[in-house]
């Protein structure tokens, strides 16, 4: 024997239905079946609201019934044959002729008792077990349709129903003697009592129905079709790639379902878990689906965490107090003040002090528990010994489940160190006595990013992840972005990490998002994002996020973002910067910023701020962490000089190969810096200090070749100087090409000082053939008789970025 049982969505229409039937046919294939099923999707709330609307005597309970048949028939039009179709369309409507009768009577007296109720609830499974029957019969399905209420008996216990299981079981036994068939269909959720009168099963009905009959009739598995495939390692709304879980033991179905799983009702399952018969949970819409197998001994799994789920709308009730220090009594008064009134306690924690208790509630419930608590505790109140009961509301409880929790070693460390890279604060912690779960109580604003990040620890991919706020968003930001898109993939499966972004600014607007920005969109979210006029806006946002593993990654040339970096150290936040301002700025700044990185254990990587995506700070690392010294540098590091002075010749105005050079983003946006060598020199005084040396930019020596009349005014200003000394720029040129020389603007280092300025060289130097962008550094150590030479395009926004993102990926 099997039992099988269908949900409300399961038999919403016609569709579903015909699903349901197909189901069956294959069911019965294999075994002897019964069949529960459910009132159709919302049938049971409409026929509350007929009652309801009955008692309050609104005639629109009519209209309601009026509806209710029409969908009935609508049901039997679309499913039975023609040869049925007279027959069950009569039997429908003599149930809504009595349901009519009952309404009408509720409508008459204005009174609603618990037994009418009970009565009209029962025509919505009544109706639709009736109308799967006719559609069996009008395929030939043999079967035999049967009344629950003449099975499962109740008893009034405490205004609740209680099922008398050992007359139950009788009856049960008695309905399979007296019919030898292979199909049995019973409606469910509803019962009668001993004077024969209707009565109902409460919340999950129709899944105690089933269970009762798998245990009477000694079934070998109870099958609960739904319409989710099995239980989820999580809430599928919620996380996109939550699994099912093919194998779970009652006890964890039984965890997971209290906190939140609505897959199965734990008190309804309760008497086929105590008699050891199999659950399976499967999908009506995807029946060769596996689903989810609920037992008493799953197989062994690697991992033995199974799932999470959650609670919403929970309020925490703290009760406080230095009278509560080893004075026995007052836990138990504060539990019987809240089972008084009816008061369901979720979740306890208490500190080891004694001094104060949490417990969590529904939140309903919060504002009866305070007056309560309140009362109870009146004097010790009014001696101070404790103080009024604290109600918080606006929390959720989330429960990693899982079998022996107390001897998975770091699960809870796991946990609660997801939750902290999100920057989830944990209001409460405790762990079940069934050993089956870790619970943490966070604020509903934070529940779904909780589930999604504790999910990704224990079922996603292994890999890091790594958040992303991003300063500037120009043509390096907006390149950057680009290339993580790109690189998505692979860099997941190289280097084991996603990068999210989670933060973007430009000079006008900033957004935020701690899930990830969406990427595809992001012109249209920065655009309708938050005013970022100030600039101190979007870095207390990032500081309020605490999200862990985060970087902040200036694509700027900005003197405020760049002060903001120690700042950003001490929150625990990484650097990555093409932005030159902070390292080259004093060196006590500097010194700052090295130890201060080191000692909050962040990353600072500025590669890109001397040579684009060229590897040439972290080639000087290596050589003198390898033992070597560097005893002399030269180097050419602006490729937009090196554009300027490899493609002028004289032809071209050379003002007209600026702009050029400024339109393709090789130089600073603003040139100036780039043409007075202020540029060249921040990047030669980094160089110098990862050498060893304490060189303030200031000490570098500047061999300009142009004067400062050059820089008075604004950047329009500067181009009518350039093009009113064209004669000038063609005079240098043409005296280094008359000596067959090349201008070059070159930085230098050599016994412990530091050199820029436009040199003319000849081709038996390395830097002769340096053409475009390309910048180019020349070490001369003690290992390597000859000089080491880094050369590749020094500028450029794609170059900048792609260093950019190597730096982000070598941090650990």
């Amino acid at each position: 024997m099997q039992v099988l049982k269908f949900g409300g969505t399961s038999v919403a229409n016609s569709i579903n239905i015909q699903k349901v039937i197909s189901i069956i046919q294959k069911s019965i294939e294999h075994d002897k079946t019964i069949v529960v099923a459910s009132a159709i999707s919302g049938c049971t709330d409409n026929l509350i609201l007929i009652g309801n609307t009955a008692a309050a005597h609104d005639k629109k309970y009519m209209e309601l019934i009026d509806k209710l048949e029409e969908h009935h028939l609508q049901l039997i039009d679309e499913l039975i044959s023609s040869e049925y179709k007279a027959e069950t369309i009569a039997t429908c409507r003599d149930f809504i002729k009595n349901l009519r009768e009952i309404a009408n009577s509720v409508y008459m007296i204005r009174e609603l008792s618990n037994h009418t109720i009970d009565l009209i609830m029962s025509f919505g499974e009544i109706l639709s077990t009736k109308i799967i029957s006719a559609k069996l019969n009008s395929i030939s399905i043999s079967h035999k349709w049967i009344d629950s209420r003449t099975i499962i008996r109740t008893e009034r216990h405490q205004s609740q129903n209680i099922v008398d299981t050992k007359t139950t079981n009788t009856n049960i036994k008695k309905m399979l003697a007296k019919n030898n068939c292979k199909l049995y269909l019973l409606p469910g959720f509803i019962a009668c009592d001993a004077q024969g009168r209707t009565t109902t099963l409460g919340r999950g009905g129709s899944d105690y129905t089933a269970s009762l009959l798998a245990v009477g009739s000694a079934a070998r598995i109870l099958e609960i079709w739904t319409d989710v495939t099995g239980m989820m390692t999580a809430d599928p709304r919620v996380v996109g790639e939550a699994k099912t879980i093919d194998n779970i033991s009652y006890k964890e179905a039984l965890e997971l379902s209290h906190f939140g799983a609505k897959v199965v009702y734990p008190p309804t399952i309760q008497p086929v878990v105590s008699k050891g018969i199999p659950i399976y949970v499967k999908n009506t819409f995807a029946p060769h689906e596996r689903g989810t197998l609920i037992e008493s001994n799953p197989p062994e799994t690697q991992s033995k965490i199974r799932g999470i789920s959650s609670s919403n709308r929970i309020a925490l009730l703290s009760m406080e107090g230095n009278g509560m220090v080893g004075i026995p009594g007052y836990s138990s008064r504060l539990f019987d003040t809240l089972a008084k009134n009816e008061i369901n306690i979720i979740l306890i924690t208490q500190a080891s002090s004694v001094h104060t208790m949490c417990v969590a509630i529904d939140e309903p419930s919060a504002d009866k528990a305070k007056i309560a608590v309140d009362e109870t505790f009146a004097y010790e109140i009014s001696l101070k010994k404790v103080e009024p009961l604290k109600v918080e509301k606006g929390f959720s409880i989330i429960s990693l489940v899982g079998n022996d929790m107390k001897n998975q070693s770091g699960a809870s460390g796991r946990m609660f160190d997801a939750l902290g890279r999100c920057g989830i604060n944990i209001r409460a912690i405790a762990q079940g006595s069934s050993e089956k779960n870790v619970s943490t109580v966070v604020s509903t604003v934070d529940v779904n990013d909780a589930i999604r990040a504790i999910h990704h620890e224990f079922f996603g991919e292994s890999k890091k992840i790594i958040n992303v706020f991003l300063a500037g968003y120009g043509s390096v930001g907006k390149n950057l972005i680009e290339i993580i898109k790109q690189q998505k993939q692979y860099i997941e499966q190289r280097w084991g990490k996603e990068i999210i972004v989670v933060g973007l600014s430009n000079s006008k607007k900033y957004i935020i998002n701690k899930t990830g920005i969406n990427l595809e969109n992001i012109d249209a979210e920065i655009n309708n994002g938050e005013d970022n006029s100030s600039g101190e806006d979007y870095f207390d946002k990032i500081f309020s996020c605490s999200l862990h593993n985060t970087i902040l990654v200036d694509c700027t040339a900005n003197r405020y973002v760049s002060s903001k970096y120690n700042d950003l150290f001490l929150n625990g936040i990484s650097v990555v910067t093409c932005n030159k301002i902070a390292c080259s700025s004093s060196f006590s700044n500097y010194k700052t910023l090295i130890e201060s990185a080191k000692k909050e254990k962040v990353s600072f990587r500025y590669e890109t701020a001397v040579g684009a995506a060229l590897p040439i700070i972290s080639t000087l690392n290596q050589i003198i962490s390898s033992g070597d010294k560097v005893h002399a540098c030269e180097a050419v590091l602006s490729g937009s000089l090196n554009f300027l002075f490899s493609n002028y010749d004289g032809k071209k105005p050379f003002a007209r190969i600026i702009r050029e050079a400024q339109n393709a983003g090789y130089t600073e946006p603003d040139p100036r810096l780039d043409l007075s060598g202020t540029d060249v020199a921040r990047k030669i005084t980094i160089l110098a200090r990862e050498l060893g040396l304490t060189v303030e930019q200031n000490d570098i020596a500047n061999k300009t070749f142009l004067t400062d009349e050059y820089f008075n005014g604004n950047v329009d200003d500067f181009y009518l100087m350039i093009d009113k000394n064209e004669a000038y720029f063609k005079e240098m040129y043409d005296k280094a090409n008359v000596e067959n020389k090349k201008l070059r603007f070159i930085a230098s280092i050599k016994d412990g000082k530091a050199k820029i300025g436009l040199e003319k060289i000849d081709n038996s130097h390395p830097f002769y053939n340096l053409n475009g962008t390309d910048n180019a550094v020349i070490l001369y150590t003690d290992f390597y008789q000859s000089p080491i030479i880094i050369q590749g395009a020094g500028a450029g926004t794609k170059q900048t970025a792609s260093g950019i993102l190597n730096d982000i990926l070598l941090i650990n």
